[in-house]
């Protein structure tokens, strides 16, 4: 049997008073996911623990049946990136962000406004790999919107602190702080100056950018600062799904894919030639959506299972814009789930859906509540006593709560 296992990032969310106390999965008009869960089963999941807040990154490691506390996101961005790793190169994932300056450590932006355009990071990473002077080779690497990897070559240690503040979820963190080894070991100690001495020459060198003025002028947000996190120097070992499928673009979820051992069909993301994030955010998910039933239609057949993952539906939360997710979640169930519906039942394929994380608007981050989980298989129809995929049907479903290390047990994927 076909499994297609998609994953709505951060979808999940909590009631809000925009959506008359109701989550954005509950208020969306929602035909095609609720006749899968009509005919199915759902459950709540933890992706991690109850306790522990996730990351795109450690989760999707854990629900593919790895150790998440062995999730190095750095690599997995390098190698979605692009890259040739070899043992020892440090891998970090990057944000271009907008700081007050060096002796406040005020973090005033850790996205630098989600206004970069394409045009705009590629100068800006162009000159930091031109001006920029360490100890050792480097490559700086813009990859989509913000977001970019760095990689230093040569043998280094991983056992350094994150920059970024605001990966965890601590959305009130408006400072950061420099690398930091995090052991007694000299190369520990060594990497994180190496890495530091980027930085602050980063800051230098992005701050007297014409880039940087002419959006100062603009009234936006300077791409003045780098903000690294998720060191990484070791090719993980984790569990290969050869006969897999993936359609996906974003360099986590691709790199992610590639150390699995899946076959990748990227879909060619659009320059983002405005500082309109939301406009090219809709651009970006109906191109995924034609892209993602395209391949599906082409190659379902060589492959068991299939992995996609829609990534728009996490911005809104952290933009605290319940409006925009409802709206985007109604959109890949009129555009996405009306084929997968279709598709499911003629070639009998099982469907998983579930969210890596819960990104509730009102708190502008990632949170540590549960994600629903839902289970369709045409061969055998189960009548549970959920009827629409939301968060509070999950609670009822037969499924029950459960957590991220039981994943594919639970849903059938490890048989």
């Amino acid at each position: 049997m076909k499994k297609i296992l998609i994953i709505l990032d951060g979808a999940a969310d909590l009631p809000n008073k925009i959506l008359k106390n109701k989550t954005p999965f509950e208020s969306a008009q929602t035909p095609n996911l609720d006749f899968l869960a009509k005919n199915g089963q759902l459950g709540l999941m933890y992706p991690l623990n109850k306790k522990t807040i996730p990351s795109s990154a450690n989760s999707l490691v854990a629900l593919f049946g790895n150790d998440p506390k062995k999730c190095q996101r750095g690599v997995y961005e390098a190698i979605g990136a692009g890259f040739n790793l070899k043992r020892g190169d440090l891998a970090l994932r990057t944000n271009f962000a907008t700081i007050d300056n060096l002796k406040s450590k005020k973090l005033i932006d850790r996205r630098a406004g989600r206004t970069l355009t394409t045009k705009e990071s590629n100068q800006l990473a162009e000159s930091l790999n031109k001006e920029i002077s360490l100890p050792c080779k480097f490559e700086f690497k813009s990859t989509i919107q913000h977001r970019g990897a760095l990689v230093l070559r040569g043998g280094h240690s991983d056992n350094i602190s994150n920059m970024d503040s605001g990966w965890s979820g601590n959305n009130k963190a408006n400072q950061f702080k420099f690398l930091e080894p995090l052991d007694n070991d000299p190369d520990s100690k060594y990497s994180a100056n190496l890495v530091n001495k980027f930085l602050h020459q980063a800051h230098q060198i992005l701050s007297k950018h014409p880039v940087n003025k002419a959006r100062i002028k603009k009234g936006l947000f300077p791409a003045n600062m780098i903000l690294t996190r998720g060191a990484g120097s070791e090719l993980p070992k984790i569990k290969p799904y050869k006969s897999w499928m993936s359609i996906n673009s974003m360099p986590l979820e691709v790199g992610i894919a590639k150390l699995s051992k899946m076959k990748n069909f990227p879909c060619k993301i659009p320059k983002q030639s405005s500082i309109d994030i939301y406009d090219h955010l809709y651009k970006l998910l109906n191109k995924k959506i034609k892209h993602s039933i395209r391949t599906l239609k082409r190659n379902h057949k060589d492959f068991i299972g299939c992995y996609i993952q829609i990534k728009e539906t996490d911005l809104p939360g952290h933009d605290n814009k319940p409006l925009e997710k409802k709206k985007m979640i109604e959109l890949i169930d009129k555009k996405f789930f009306s084929f997968i519906k279709k598709a499911a039942i003629k070639h009998e394929w099982k469907v998983i859906v579930t969210c890596d994380h819960s990104t509730p608007c009102e708190l502008k981050g990632h949170s540590n509540h549960p994600v629903p989980v839902l289970v369709y298989n045409p061969k055998e129809p189960i009548v549970d006593h959920a009827h629409r995929f939301n968060e509070i049907e999950a609670r009822i479903g037969s499924l029950r709560t459960f957590l991220g290390k039981d994943f594919l047990e639970k849903v059938g994927l490890n048989r």
